[in-house]
């Protein structure tokens, strides 16, 4: 754990509280910060997608598929 300081707007940290259900500013400020981390990396993973970094078939992952090596087959 990290501990720090924030200044933080008082009526959006409100309404995160509100909107996240967590009971505390901590928790909520907590809870914001690994969904701005999950929506990132999911961002650079379609980033990726169409690069030629990244091999696989994000269309069969979505469906929790395994596309067969080699096949080329994109639509499962």
């Amino acid at each position: 754990m990290k501990r720090t300081n924030l200044v933080l707007n008082g009526e959006v940290l409100e309404e995160a509280v509100r909107l996240g259900g967590e009971r505390s500013y901590s928790a909520t400020v907590r809870q914001a910060l690994e969904e701005f981390v999950a929506r990132r990396k999911a961002r650079r993973i379609l980033e990726l997608e169409h690069s030629g970094l990244w091999t696989g078939d994000l269309s069969a992952m979505r469906r929790d598929e395994v596309a067969e090596p080699g096949s080329g087959d994109r639509d499962g």
